[in-house]
């Protein structure tokens, strides 16, 4: 490596430490990408590399059996260190600009089959908690809901007389979703209680000292729960939501109405509800959900 590129890559570490402000790991990671870069092709001065030097070394990573997510990692730190280049006026052109990494392969999501969420939902008593837990699922699994959508629900978001629920979904976009009677009447039994808690702020949900109750913390009773409830699996947010979507789908058959509840964000907002028929999805809804019907055991 010339000292050239050995000062360069140790400024642009400063600037990603600084002006960035990345983790020392992640830092120390696009180093050591860029670093094992030079290491392929020693010759190869990064200064003066142009795209077809890099996509070849990316083809030498590749056949060397590197995983599509490593080189995708590989190329954002070629990237970055040329565009970082460029701004210093060192580079005229970022070189890396159009690099494409191989596709990887993303796992589905796995989700549980509707004996499998009624078993998890089969919980019983009178504690607080478990009231709260209870109607957290109920909610997960009737509504589709993300784990940060939930999290940020405040009381007034629940409107029992339509049985819906107002979700500040991506990009601030708000959407309206149906809740199933299931999840009502668990959602009646949290509330009832929820006044025996300190409460800080209109959070549907609360932590025992009040405060709306943390992203971790309800991930951490879910899964909790799962284990308790003999689930298969770790039980998960998403794993309700997906579980929510595959079931929705599987009885209905209805794509866009599926996209339409989960908040997907080309299909999902209230202004497109101006064009879309609501009580069509509701009807899809009321017709498919497992827990939506009125008096299903």
């Amino acid at each position: 490596m010339t000292d050239k590129d050995s000062l360069w890559l140790e400024r642009f570490s400063n600037f990603l430490a600084s002006e960035r402000q990345l983790s020392p790991l992640t830092c120390r990671n696009y180093l050591y990408e860029l670093q094992r870069i030079k290491l392929l092709k020693p010759e190869l001065s990064l200064l003066s590399a142009d795209r077809d030097e890099l996509q070849g070394i990316l083809a030498k990573l590749h056949r060397q059996g590197l995983s599509p997510r490593s080189i995708a990692l590989s190329v954002s730190a070629i990237k970055q260190f040329y565009e970082f280049l460029r701004r210093e006026k060192v580079v005229e052109a970022n070189p890396a600009r159009t690099l494409k990494a191989p596709k990887q392969n993303k796992p589905l999501p796995k989700n549980m089959d509707a004996d499998g969420v009624s078993a998890l939902l089969s919980m019983d008593g009178d504690d607080p908690l478990l009231l709260r837990d209870k109607a957290m699922m109920e909610l997960f699994y009737s509504s589709g809901l993300r784990l940060a959508e939930l999290a940020a629900l405040d009381t007034g978001d629940i409107d029992f007389s339509t049985r819906e629920v107002r979700v500040m979904g991506k990009g601030s976009k708000e959407r309206i979703v149906p809740v199933g009677s299931k999840a009502i009447a668990a959602l009646q039994d949290w509330l009832k209680i929820r006044g025996t808690f300190p409460c800080q702020d209109n959070a549907l949900f609360l932590a025992k000292t009040g405060a709306r109750l943390s992203h971790r913390s309800i991930q951490s009773r879910l899964a909790r729960w799962g284990v308790e409830q003999g689930s298969s699996g770790r039980v998960h947010p998403h794993k309700l939501r997906h579980s929510f979507a595959t079931h929705m789908l599987e009885s209905s058959g209805d794509l866009r109405a599926v996209q339409e509840l989960l908040g997907h964000a080309n299909l999902a907002t209230t202004q497109i509800y101006t064009s879309l028929d609501f009580g069509h999805l509701a009807k899809v809804y009321d017709g498919a959900h497992p827990r939506a019907r009125k008096g299903n055991k």
